[in-house]
């Protein structure tokens, strides 16, 4: 990590740190801190950390947005951030698109990426059809939908050839429709697709979507790493201060074993996302590779370290008023988010025996 970085972390965390994030009601979603988000965007500039300055942004690379993701997943601050700066700005930077990028960049236009499809986000799995201009089509868990400004959807052409367009939620033919999920401090949605007037971005739709694949987890990985140390250190704190038997449980040793255990799990994810991130930056071979291993192992990680912080808080970690569900929630709805740890395990196994092209 370097300097600047560490600085970056820094700053991000102190703007976060001045209000606690909203809490979900049990029944519905978290709002946008606006806040943070204000902030963020103004005055640090996180939302176009890797946009280029010749497009309105800060001109430095996925690594320093990554960071961001970090500290974001680790105090579960609802921003439109993993979908918005990070994914729909490097789908369009993938196409060679640039006109909204200055929008993305400041934080006054929310992109999304309509990718997913019955619950996959592997290429082969898109079904949406683009005829004469329009799409006709269903796309799942589309990150801050809602609030989209413009939706980058992924479709195929007549011949079967993969595409990216251009939509506008407000067009005739778009139903945008908000999704109940587990995580509610990030908001999902379903697009409905039903003739929408598109633009074409880019026709090379392959090349595009492997591309978000390996941003996606590796931004996802960053996230999950932030939450897993957010975990551990609340768990430290609580073993450290809460005392039975006129000591404090953290002095058992069962519990001494449970958190070696954990600490050594989080720094492991924290090696694999640093490296899947430092891979991105400098567009280094094996990218796909590495940041599908920080996803599978990440995802895991973050989904065990907040299980322990459930069980290690006792009764409290149970209670609606702690955050440790939260983490709980949130581990578990990203283990699923652009490919489950099986999926990208099952997607590094020809390399790893040796059977890549």
């Amino acid at each position: 990590m370097t300097e600047e970085r560490e600085e970056l972390r820094r700053t991000v965390r102190a703007v976060l740190g001045r209000a606690p994030a909203p809490r979900p009601a049990p029944d519905a979603p978290a709002p946008y801190d606006e806040a943070a988000r204000r902030l963020l965007a103004g005055q640090v500039g996180a939302f176009g950390l890797a946009v280029p300055e010749e497009h309105g942004g800060a001109g430095a690379t996925l690594a320093e947005a990554l960071v961001v993701c970090e500290e974001l997943g680790r105090a579960l601050t609802p921003l439109p951030y993993l979908g918005s700066a990070v994914l729909a700005t490097q789908s369009l930077l993938a196409c060679g698109v640039t006109e909204w990028l200055p929008a993305l960049a400041d934080g006054a236009l929310v992109g999304a990426l309509a990718w997913a499809e019955g619950g996959s986000w592997d290429p082969a799995a898109v079904r949406c059809r683009a005829e004469g201009g329009r799409l006709t089509g269903v796309k799942e868990h589309v990150l801050d939908g809602e609030a989209a400004g413009l939706l980058v959807v992924p479709a195929r052409a007549d011949g079967g050839d993969l595409g990216v367009y251009a939509v506008d939620p407000a067009a005739p033919g778009v139903r945008v429709e908000p999704l109940a999920t587990l995580d509610r401090t990030r908001p999902q949605a379903r697009v409905r697709l039903a003739g929408a007037p598109a633009r074409l971005l880019s026709a090379d739709g392959e090349r595009v979507l492997g591309r978000l694949l390996a941003v996606a987890a590796a931004a996802l990985a960053a996230e999950q790493v932030g939450g897993a140390r957010r975990c551990l250190e609340m768990t430290l704190t609580h073993v450290t201060t809460r005392r039975q038997f006129g000591r404090p449980i953290g002095s058992f040793q069962a519990v001494k074993h449970r958190l070696a255990d954990l600490y050594v799990l989080v720094e492991s994810a924290a090696s694999l996302g640093d490296d899947a991130a430092r891979a991105l930056a400098e567009e280094a071979p094996g990218l796909e590779v590495r940041a599908a291993a920080a996803q599978a192992y990440c995802s895991e990680a973050y989904r065990a370290a907040a299980a322990e912080t459930l069980q290690l808080h006792g009764g409290i970690g149970f209670t609606w008023e702690h955050e440790a569900h939260l983490h709980l929630k949130r581990a578990h709805a990203a283990a699923e988010l652009f490919g489950d740890a099986a999926w990208q395990r099952a997607r590094l196994a020809p390399t790893v025996l040796g059977l890549a092209k």
